[in-house]
């Protein structure tokens, strides 16, 4: 068995529409890459896969396109997929050894049958030698030490780049759940909406992602006012030129104003189908966000008054998932008889 072991390395992945974060079990979060692929589309090479690939994007030639394979939390182009799991997973794992993986993927709580099979298939030509599939709530959770086994309600909200999966969990399983084609994409896309409708400035993703993260508000206090500005160079709608803006906390606010009501009304509806009893554990116990999104200032405060009962961000939202499929790989044959993944084939 110990020879085993050292030939083999089971890994959990959290195949995420932002970032691709993949737990070798033993060694813990190996890789945290954007999930991105740089190609050359005159001869189908791969250029580049990850961090650097993401610095590609909206700054290649005509031939070489980066890529970002899955959308709204599922996939969208396969092979493109297939690619950058392979070479994710062969960069987390050593040469040494021999034997192919088992690998648990988190997915979001609303796949449809044909898109886990995606994922699966994937998984599969990537070098698996067995894929389970784990929802990403159920993972979030795990990951972020909830007691999902006892036999009280917990709830977890997910927020990723492609999707917000909210889940009220009990004994094992989840007992209610939403899953939003809400996440950082959308908050991305409202900021670039915004500066085009407001200022008539075109303004890339990456732009509105780094806006986002450095000022990205979704609740001000009286004491926050004004957070501070950030310049937004982008180019003039009107001109063609290009054109620098100053952006205020409050405007970046106002821009995310529909995703982060998206999110909590998702909430809302979620605390709505949830048995009373397991309602009255929640209010105990609080709700637990996740994911990028949770990082977003003052989210936990607007959901908090929103809905009254306390919001605590996790120790570290951006891994949960990813060391739930950890922790469930390193307990799989647990994970088998409580049927927190299921192997298809």
């Amino acid at each position: 068995m110990g020879l085993f072991n050292f030939l083999n390395r089971d890994i959990g992945v959290d195949l995420g529409t932002a970032n691709t974060l993949v737990f070798v079990k033993g060694k813990g979060v190996t890789v945290r890459e954007p999930s991105v692929v740089a190609i050359d589309e005159n001869t189908g090479q791969v250029l580049a896969v990850g961090n650097k690939a993401k610095m590609m994007i909206g700054r290649t030639p005509g031939n070489i396109k980066a890529i970002r394979p899955l959308k709204d939390g599922v996939i969208a182009d396969f092979d493109i997929t297939q690619t950058m799991l392979k070479h994710l997973i062969s960069s987390s794992i050593s040469s040494s050894f021999l034997l192919r993986p088992r690998v648990i993927v988190g997915v979001p709580s609303g796949v449809t049958d044909v898109e886990r099979r995606a994922v699966e298939e994937a998984a599969y030509a990537a070098g698996a030698k067995e894929v389970y599939i784990l929802e990403e709530p159920m993972a979030a959770a795990i990951g972020s030490g909830l007691p999902v086994d006892e036999p009280r309600g917990s709830m977890i909200v997910d927020i990723g780049g492609g999707t917000t999966d909210i889940a009220v969990i009990s004994l094992g399983g989840i007992v209610t759940s939403v899953s939003l084609r809400v996440g950082g994409d959308k908050m991305d896309e409202s900021i670039i909406q915004y500066a085009k409708r407001n200022f008539n400035l075109l303004i890339g993703e990456r732009t509105a992602e780094e806006v986002k993260i450095k000022i990205g508000c979704a609740y001000m206090t009286r004491e926050d006012n004004e957070l501070g500005n950030v310049e937004i160079k982008g180019r003039d709608l009107m001109t063609g030129l290009p054109k620098t803006i100053a952006f205020s906390t409050r405007e970046i606010m106002n821009a995310l104003e529909e995703p982060v009501h998206a999110i909590v009304n998702g909430v809302r509806t979620t605390l709505e189908n949830a048995p009373p009893e397991l309602s009255a554990d929640i209010i105990e116990s609080g709700i637990v966000l996740t994911g990028g999104g949770a990082l977003l200032k003052g989210l936990d405060i607007l959901l908090s008054e929103e809905t009254g009962i306390k919001v605590i961000v996790s120790e570290n939202p951006l891994e949960c998932v990813a060391l739930g499929t950890g922790i469930s790989v390193e307990h799989i044959e647990k994970m088998k008889k409580k049927g927190y993944a299921n192997k298809k084939y």
